[in-house]
């Protein structure tokens, strides 16, 4: 592979520096010849000049092995008719059109980046988004080349029972004199990041979706041998998506065949290559032996992201990689969309949130801050980020509060009208919506090219005797590539109450106060004495809210909003609140603190026992928000003393909760019905096992037998891992034994053993390093599984605040001795682990101390990644 020393300058790519191809690929036939040492691939392209006056011809190409190439009949010498380059080749032809014949081999069973064509788990895989298909042969690997691809797969080996690629397959020859070839023909033009290529063993599962115009589309679903029955769930998930997207969005499935593949080695969630998408298994398999119900409901989500970018991905695409955003923020609010019919709109925005408040915004805050439209990229992966993904959707949430559901729908249709076939940019996208409503989105826009996240001030003063306003004003902070801010548009949508927990009239529209200046005011015929406000609802946009809650305020917010979200939200920020007080205190010796806590958390339980909501809204709101969660919330934080003071909040609510707990928990454990992953049951385990993980915080000695019992009498992975989770948090030896337990029944399967890892990697072993050694010596761990470093080192690294902030820096100086030797086998998932080291300016100053000095300890390394490398770089000047 290219690798970058760490004396070279970062070459960066610019958006605003994009230029059309010289040249564009018609048509391409792709030859195979399979074998994992060496497989010979041919490339025969049609090839277009675009630009009349060029006369050089530049394709991508890394790793390969050059066997020939010619044009047209010619075969060409090196130097006079093409020059080779580190990352490619130069062709000098002045012809307009050409076919262009190259000839290479790779070597697959090398492959350990899991980009391009691998071998591992005795079976052919392909990444190629972003930049893998340079990785197969010399091309334009760039999306804004389309061409109509077919594939003629070559395999000697009857193992192979399955050779698959994108489209329709016109022939299949069978196991004839030593060797069989399977072709397959995409008619629909794509760039080479969309091809596929998978060959192997597999078990199928067929089914068959029939579209609303009548035609009837084939579903196979590829898994490994002896897991057909683990793969129903995610092709009912498929056939829900598409029956969705026709009836939300109009639009049906284009092709006679639609296959999934199921694999354990991919760097990847998934892939959506047109026709034939490649999964992880994790968002694949599923049954109630083997998955939680929140697996369930990710492979439920994970298939219709894919599936949904068959039109918001595949058939439009983008036009240059800094347009990521394009689908895929698109598609994960298409998704959002889905899940939230499905399952539950309340704890499916919830699950969002998390997500932005924990990852993202601390993301806005580091070194890699950038837009949701990048404008400058040096290694493209680093850029499959949670602000291109979730900020992204986020941005498309914006859009559809401001245009309405119909305005938005009107808006996708003449997108789709205009720009189907196409790679385009998020302008494209905005011009669409804006065209067909009507509507003038110049000055929304700006969330495209603007990073950090925004945060919205709220003040409250009496503006006469009977009067209140509430002033919102906005701050953008200077970010490490852009110093000057602008305003941006912001919905915040909210309700107020008086003193009584009245709904005081806003006078707004749908409750949604736009911000589309630095500052705004809202007047309210209260006084202000008696105003309590709820704030970003249904978190409206990607801000952080500054107001000063008191806890009665919160209090009534929990006991009057017409709307769960907002009783949720009050009882996080309730917890925020308590958690600083606790944090504040230890840092000045407030020995009154413990006491006021008591009374708090009296108050705050009668309010929740108080609460007539559905179980699943309960569960949110008596889960106390996370530790990474809180970083955005304290300036310099101290991670180990937050993480003290979180834990007096749960112990507190605890045992305030205990009875209250234990006769959810005992009621719901009543008369265990078959298991089955619909509505009722689903919300009645997760309100269940979060009493029972509330429980395990307190003092009670009956705790630890109701763990171990829930445990012996589990049915389902989802009771089994509630009882585990419990378990870890008594640090007593039931946690120890029950391990042993689930290893001993589940320890042949490499799935549902990443789940086993990861409670491993987060639990509070004084000696965690130690046992980390011990893990990765365990028969199911392998550094080049992606799954299993992220569940071992990434939970470890991401989730377990005690062991990875240890005073003397050692568990930094863990993380990052692996980082060395990851990067040597895979570039991508190193980069995307040495996150948490990414993040130290939030940290204390003796925290910062400690984790520049593996940072610059990792700058030393001679042989670097592109990837590893453009992270440290712009962590060390900060």
């Amino acid at each position: 592979m290219t690798i970058s020393s760490t004396t070279s300058p970062l070459l960066s790519k610019k958006r605003r520096d994009y230029t059309p191809p010289s040249h564009t690929i018609e048509t391409v036939d792709l030859r195979f010849e399979l074998s994992p040492q060496e497989t010979k691939v041919t490339a025969v392209s049609t090839i277009k000049r675009i630009d009349t006056q060029s006369s050089v011809l530049f394709l991508d190409g890394k790793d390969l092995c050059l066997q020939s190439i010619k044009i047209d009949d010619q075969i060409l010498t090196e130097n006079d008719d093409y020059k080779m380059l580190d990352n490619g080749l130069e062709l000098y032809t002045s012809l307009a059109t050409f076919t262009l014949t190259v000839v290479n081999t790779i070597k697959p069973i090398e492959n350990t980046s899991l980009e391009g064509l691998y071998y591992s788990n005795n079976a052919y895989c392909s990444q190629c988004e972003a930049e893998g298909f340079r990785k197969i042969t010399y091309f334009l690997d760039r999306p804004d080349v389309l061409a109509i691809f077919t594939v003629s797969i070559v395999s000697t080996a009857e193992a192979d029972t399955y050779l698959l690629s994108n489209g329709n397959l016109i022939t299949d020859t069978g196991f004839e004199n030593g060797e069989r070839t399977c072709v397959w023909e995409d008619p629909f033009p794509k760039p080479s990041y969309l091809f596929a290529l998978v060959a192997g063993h597999f078990d199928k599962l067929v089914d068959e979706f029939t579209t609303q115009s009548g035609k009837k589309i084939a579903l196979e679903l590829f898994v490994d041998e002896g897991r057909l029955g683990q793969g129903q769930h995610a092709l009912d998930s498929l056939k829900k998506a598409m029956s969705w997207d026709e009836q939300n969005y109009g639009l049906e499935y284009d092709l006679d065949i639609y296959m999934i593949v199921a694999v354990d080695f991919f760097n990847m969630g998934a892939m959506e290559n047109k026709g034939l998408n490649v999964f992880n298994s994790k968002f694949v398999l599923a049954d109630a032996h083997t998955a939680t119900d929140e697996d369930y409901f990710n492979v439920e989500a994970v298939i219709a992201h894919e599936y949904f970018h068959n039109w918001t991905g595949n058939r439009v695409t983008c036009r240059d990689w800094f347009q990521l955003s394009l689908k895929e923020g698109l598609t994960v609010f298409r998704d959002q969309q889905f899940s939230a019919d499905m399952y539950s709109d309340l704890v499916t925005r919830i699950s969002h949130v998390n997500v932005m408040r924990e990852n993202q915004f601390a993301e806005d805050a580091g070194p890699m801050s950038h837009p949701i439209r990048p404008d400058e990229v040096v290694e493209m992966s680093n850029f499959y980020t949670v602000t291109v993904y979730n900020k992204g959707a986020e941005v498309i949430r914006m859009l559809h509060t401001l245009l309405g559901k119909a305005g938005f729908r009107k808006g996708m249709d003449e997108y789709f009208a205009r720009h189907d076939g196409q790679a385009v940019t998020c302008d494209d996208f905005v011009n669409a919506m804006q065209d067909a409503n009507g509507a003038d989105l110049s000055h929304f826009k700006r969330w495209y090219s603007q990073s950090g996240t925004p945060r919205v001030r709220v003040e409250q003063a009496s503006t006469g005797d009977s009067q209140t306003t509430l002033s919102f004003t906005q701050i953008n902070t200077p970010t490490r590539t852009q110093a000057q801010k602008q305003d941006l548009y912001v919905p915040i949508k909210l309700e107020c109450f008086d003193k009584n927990g009245h709904k005081v009239d806003t006078r707004l529209k749908n409750d949604t106060l736009v911000m589309n200046s630095a500052s705004t005011a809202l007047v309210l015929d209260v006084p202000n004495e008696q105003i309590t406000p709820s704030l970003l609802q249904d978190f409206s946009a990607p801000v952080l809210i500054e107001y000063d809650y008191t806890l009665s305020q919160l209090l009534i917010i929990i006991e009057f909003a017409g709307n769960d979200y907002a009783k949720w939200e009050a009882s996080h920020n309730a917890y925020i609140m308590l958690i600083k007080e606790i944090y504040n205190a230890a840092n000045g010796a407030n020995n009154n603190a413990d006491m006021q806590l008591r009374q708090d958390i009296e108050k705050l339980a009668t309010a929740i026992k108080n609460l007539t909501v559905a179980p699943e809204v309960l569960a949110q709101i008596l889960s106390v928000p996370s530790a990474e969660s809180l970083y955005s919330q304290i300036e310099k934080v101290d991670p180990i003393m937050l993480y003290h003071a979180r834990h007096k909040v749960v112990v507190q609510l605890s045992n305030t909760l205990h009875h209250f707990c234990i006769r959810h928990y005992l009621r719901l454990s009543q008369n265990p019905r078959p298991y089955a992953y619909e509505k009722q049951q689903v919300n009645n385990r997760s309100l269940k096992n979060t009493c029972l993980h509330l429980l395990a915080h307190s003092s009670a000695e009956t705790v630890a037998p109701l763990i171990a019992l829930q445990y012996k009498n589990a049915h389902n992975m989802s009771d089994r891992l509630g009882a585990l989770k419990a378990a870890q948090v008594t640090q007593d030896d039931t946690f120890d034994s029950l391990m042993i337990a689930f290893e001993e029944q589940f320890g042949d399967d490499a799935v549902v053993m990443d789940k086993w890892f990861a409670m491993q990697a987060k639990s509070s072993k004084t000696d965690i390093l130690a046992h980390l050694d011990l893990l990765q010596a365990h028969q199911q761990y392998s550094i080049k599984n992606p799954n299993k470093v992220r569940s071992l080192i990434g939970s470890f690294a991401f989730y377990n605040t005690l062991g990875f902030h240890q005073i003397d820096g050692s568990g930094y100086k863990y993380l990052t001795d692996y980082l060395i030797t990851l990067d040597k086998v895979n570039p991508q998932i190193a980069s995307r682990l040495m996150t948490p080291l990414m993040q130290f300016s939030r940290y204390a100053s003796t925290n910062q101390v400690l984790i520049k000095a593996q940072l610059n300890r990792l700058y030393g390394v001679k042989g670097l990644s592109k990837d590893l490398f453009e992270k440290i770089s712009k962590a060390l000047i900060m």
